[in-house]
């Protein structure tokens, strides 16, 4: 292992509590020990989850939240003591491999719950509201310090919660932190002042307008996660390990609005000055531990950074609200190790928090220690299949009920909390298998048919591997992503996988002696029919560098991949304009709010203009011809153009065999690696 990590490799203690070293898996929705949508049980899943990682050498695990009261039904957890006698047994075998576990406990999410739209329907139409009560309390999901707008639909108002429910919620944490106790838990881990949830709602001025004894002073506001932790400590006794998940600084501008790094704005949420307050008198409350990062569902892209959010993004602030504190302090957001390691050695933060990377690779810290570090599949962001509640104008949470039931799985891998459909089952007769492509569909189905033992060869008719990949990976945020490429060429070159480049497949003839044949050729650009369209620049010309722009650029398509050449553009001192069709930009499924907010709050920060409801008539040597809605036409003069109005399938259809990746249905990274599996796995 490399030195310089050394000083994450040391033991420290919560409380009296030991940790053999300073990596922690933060909490993911998704990955609780008591299931998520479900009626409240011990998850088989979950646990294995769970152990895997702390047999790779993980110190603290922070399992996703367990809610106290079921989504559906609503359940108190403390009910029901056959999921905890499972819990107990569980805890012998995972004691074993010397790493601690905190159960995150949630209050709830207030305002800040994803809601559908039948949700949405549900608090509009008093009827319905009444009819789905017994299954989903839609009122009471969304129930928060005071009638605040909903993050993801601001036409529904949370109704406060009252005094009497706010108690019965305090003594359900005390109930079942000591039945966590009596499983031998290590400790609890509260959720959250942090992020927007429902007690940090109560603790923020702009969501909480109470009058009573839990809202307007500062006491009053933090009253409720005070009261929680006492209420543990006098269940559990004062030894009893008790974290809380703390966002140091809101970065909120409002209801709906965040605030960009660097950027200057008036805080509506908890500012530094109040949060130095905060810190120590949470503290003194009792908890034993800050896990921290920044922001709310406002501005989510602190708490859950996409591509475009520097390296270590709340490490300034966590390393500041240290020195206001005795108890450890743990910084998460895109953590980087030598980074982490380096604030450790300087005594300016306790541990270093991390999340996603280990739904990409389970094994990275045991590789980091065998000095694997090429080895590692590094995760990029993209919350493509962990968290991708979409919102866009007109459109609560676009999410499918499957995606919100099963949510912490990987993009990039997908044996992350579906291990049952998703395995490396040895194959029973090895067979010599074509794979034509060598875009990241066509990497994945060889390297999975490696694995079960077969032999296959990837047929690449240009003189390099990553297909569109490449253009994607381009921009300087995408860091990740070219150690994505990367990743893969080592994991063919050590499974010894024959590529042969600059070979294109025109006809069977030239697949003699193959057994299976899995086509992955990729898409083709969408051509519009406007006058001109020829003199455009295609988005993956200008993203691989094979054709430059002049200094004004402007940009057809509003889409993810139109919004991140724009912000390219923006960072490379050029001028972007976005002319998007639709409504607003990024109006898609699969792209999480966190993305899309910093990218839609990017461009209005730095006046980039953005031209919704419009359509280009004319592409010509001064720029383009919009037309709005309205009718009204428009001329835009630009040094170039670039169109970026999405692919369709180029399946190559002189060869029989089965599609992968865009050939097979355009997507992105997690619908072409999951079907590389599903046919990987049927040969």
């Amino acid at each position: 292992m490399n030195e310089k990590y050394n000083p994450l490799f040391t033991s420290w203690k919560i409380g009296n509590c030991e940790i053999k070293n300073r990596i922690v898996m933060t909490s993911m929705g998704g990955t609780s020990i008591f299931g998520w949508m479900e009626p409240n049980h011990f998850d088989e899943e979950a646990a294995n989850f769970l152990l895997e990682r702390a047999k790779n050498n993980v110190g603290l695990i922070l399992p996703g939240i367990a809610m106290i009261r079921d989504l559906l039904f609503g359940k108190w957890l403390y009910k029901g003591k056959a999921k905890f006698r499972r819990l107990k047994e569980f805890m012998q075998e995972f004691h074993k491999t010397g790493a601690k576990m905190f159960v995150q406990l949630t209050a709830g999410f207030g305002r800040s719950l994803a809601i559908n739209d039948i949700m949405v329907k549900a608090i509009h139409n008093k009827a319905l509201g009444a009819l789905l009560k017994p299954v989903i309390n839609v009122s009471y999901l969304t129930a928060s310090a005071s009638a605040t707008p909903n993050r993801w639909d601001d036409s529904c108002i949370s109704r406060p919660l009252t005094v009497e429910e706010i108690h019965e919620i305090v003594e359900a944490f005390a109930k079942i932190s000591k039945l966590l106790k009596d499983a031998d838990v290590d400790g609890v881990e509260i959720h959250a002042v942090h992020e927007g949830y429902l007690l940090d709602q109560f603790t923020m001025k702009y969501s909480n307008l109470r009058t009573d004894e839990y809202g307007g002073s500062f006491e009053n506001r933090y009253r409720f996660p005070v009261e929680i932790v006492k209420a543990i400590k006098r269940e559990c006794g004062k030894d009893f390990p008790v974290s809380l998940r703390y966002s140091v600084i809101s970065k909120t501008k409002g209801f709906g609005k965040g605030a960009l790094p660097g950027e200057e704005y008036t805080e509506v949420g908890r500012d530094m000055e109040e949060s130095e307050r905060a810190a120590k008198y949470l503290q003194d409350a009792g908890y034993d531990m800050l896990n921290c990062d920044n922001g709310t569902y406002d501005a989510w892209y602190w708490a859950h950074p996409p591509a475009y959010m520097p390296e270590n993004c709340n490490l300034e602030d966590v390393k500041h609200i240290k020195k206001f504190v005795d108890i450890p302090v743990v910084c998460a957001g895109k953590m980087d190790m030598a980074t982490a390691a380096e604030a450790v050695k300087n005594g300016e933060i306790d541990a270093m928090g991390v999340a996603r990377q280990f739904l990409t690779d389970p094994e990275w810290v045991t590789k980091t220690i065998e000095d694997r570090e090429d080895d590692i599949r590094p995760c990029i962001h993209c919350h493509n299949a962990c968290f991708n509640m979409a919102h866009y104008k007109g459109v609560a949470n676009d999410q499918s009920l499957k995606d919100n039931a099963g949510m912490a799985r990987c993009a990039l891998n997908p044996m992350t909390m579906q291990s049952e459909k998703y395995k490396i089952i040895p194959a029973k007769k090895s067979k010599k298998v074509a794979v034509i492509g060598g875009g990241v569909g066509g990497m994945e189905a060889a390297r999975v048919l490696k694995l079960r033992g077969h032999n296959p060869v990837i047929f690449e008719k240009t003189d390099s591997l990553g297909g569109v990949f490449v253009a994607a990976a381009a921009p300087e945020f995408k860091g990740a992503d070219k150690r994505l490429i990367k990743w893969y060429e080592k994991q063919l070159k050590d499974l010894n996988i024959e590529i042969r480049y600059n070979t294109e497949i025109t006809s069977p003839e030239q697949l003699s002696g193959f057994d299976k044949v899995i086509i992955a050729t990729g898409a083709k650009p969408v051509t519009l029919h406007i006058n001109g369209f020829e003199k455009a620049i295609e988005a993956c010309d200008y993203l691989t560098g094979a054709k430059q722009t002049g200094d004004k650029v402007v940009i057809i398509g509003g889409g993810l991949t139109g919004c991140e050449i724009a912000l390219d553009l923006y960072k490379k001192g050029k001028t972007p304009v976005i002319v998007e069709m639709k409504n607003d930009l990024i109006a898609v499924k699969g792209v999480c709010l966190a993305n899309s907010s910093y990218l839609r709050e990017f461009f209005e920060h730095n006046k980039v203009e953005v031209h919704l409801e419009t359509k280009v008539k004319e592409i010509n040597e001064a720029g383009v011809v919009i037309v709005d809605k309205a009718g009204n036409m428009q001329e835009i003069r630009a040094d170039s153009v670039i169109t970026s109005v999405g692919y369709i399938p180029a399946p190559l259809k002189s060869v029989k065999g089965e599609y992968v990746g865009d050939c097979n249905g355009v997507g992105n990274l997690r619908t072409v690696i999951w079907r590389a599996w599903d046919v990987a796995m049927k040969v």
